[in-house]
């Protein structure tokens, strides 16, 4: 029986589950590798002797055998070494966690099978810059974009353009007086020129403001592709960042169909990655042109597959997990 590997944490939502029930129908095992529990429940061992590499992974209730897994799938590494902190001498923590890391990553990236995600590709991924080039050279729109710590650049940006969102490449949370201030997409106008010389401490992303018809997600697992679309403008606190007002939106998606030039651009873009998961964000303006905003190498999907018949989401992610649908080889040895 073929082996995947799930990396999660223990607080991880009900996807993991239907994708594993999805899996098991394939007549595959699970095994879940939650991270957050290692190193204080959970051991990892490597060993190379007598010319053969072994990996183990014991948890609380079993071990298991790792160098032998058919796949992988590389979901999430929230919560590292949850509790080590409390453990052990405060001298000591920064460099176990150090070794802690470079210890897991290191063997997710060695795992000689198919990888559905992995520490690599996301940190290849956060380049939005590179996003953006490659999109555009693949023919798909993209809103004029000024990436700068210089406050003179930005401000010659939002002079030319007028309408202009200012956002982070990298999603965080602001903690103050222990509230999570999350940062959204703001924007930007000619009022707030001023202001912009904290730049020089932090860069930022400023784009064209695209008046909105409608806002997609679309979700493509291997071959197969899941749009969605949601009128965020009917929220007047969604109007910029349909994320503010997330809550509300969350069963008022539909699916939609994706010009046919359009999805072929999104497919080869997961080409270009060599990747087989990705959760891309679009704007579709009045005009009808679709402008290209992101892909997400881990974005979130139980919102949308819970609209599907059956979860179809997670039974793409099992079957090609599992080898039962068309996906992009990328094992290490290949």
């Amino acid at each position: 029986m073929n082996k995947i590997l799930i990396i999660t944490h223990t607080a991880d939502n009900f996807s993991i589950e239907k994708v594993t029930e999805y899996i098991e129908k394939n007549n595959c095992e699970v095994i879940r590798f939650d991270v957050d529990v290692y190193p204080l429940q959970n051991k990892l061992s490597t060993i190379f002797q007598d010319g053969e590499w072994i990996s183990y992974l014991e948890t609380p209730e079993t071990k298991h055998r790792l160098d032998d897994i058919s796949a992988i799938w590389y979901r999430r590494a929230y919560n590292i070494g949850k509790g080590l902190k409390e453990e052990m001498d405060s001298k000591f923590y920064g460099a176990a966690m150090g070794e802690i890391r470079n210890t897991l990553f290191g063997f997710f990236e060695s795992v000689d099978a198919y990888s559905l995600g992995k520490p690599s590709i996301y940190r290849r991924l956060d380049s939005k810059e590179e996003q953006l080039k490659i999109a555009d050279k693949l023919g798909l729109t993209i809103p004029a974009t000024c990436l700068t710590n210089n406050p003179d650049e930005a401000r010659k940006f939002i002079l030319k353009h007028q309408n202009v969102v200012a956002k982070m490449q990298t999603g965080f949370a602001i903690y103050e007086n222990g509230v999570e201030n999350v940062v959204f997409t703001n924007v930007v106008g000619e009022d707030k020129l001023e202001e912009l010389d904290s730049l020089l401490y932090c860069p930022m992303q400023f784009q064209q403001m695209i008046q909105k018809k409608k806002e997609l997600r679309i979700t493509i697992v291997g071959r197969d592709v899941y749009a969605f679309e949601i009128d965020s403008q009917q929220s007047e606190d969604a109007k910029v960042d349909w994320r503010k007002d997330g809550v509300n939106l969350i069963d008022k998606w539909n699916r939609t169909e994706l010009p046919a030039g359009v999805e072929a651009k999104l497919l080869e873009l997961l080409d270009m990655y060599n990747v087989d998961y990705g959760a891309i964000d679009m704007i579709v303006s009045p005009e009808d042109e679709y402008y290209f905003i992101e892909i997400n190498a881990a974005g979130e999907f139980f919102w949308l597959d819970n609209l599907t018949e059956g979860n179809l989401i997670s039974k793409s992610i099992a079957d090609v997990l599992c080898d039962k649908a068309p996906r992009r080889n990328n094992e290490v040895m290949a």
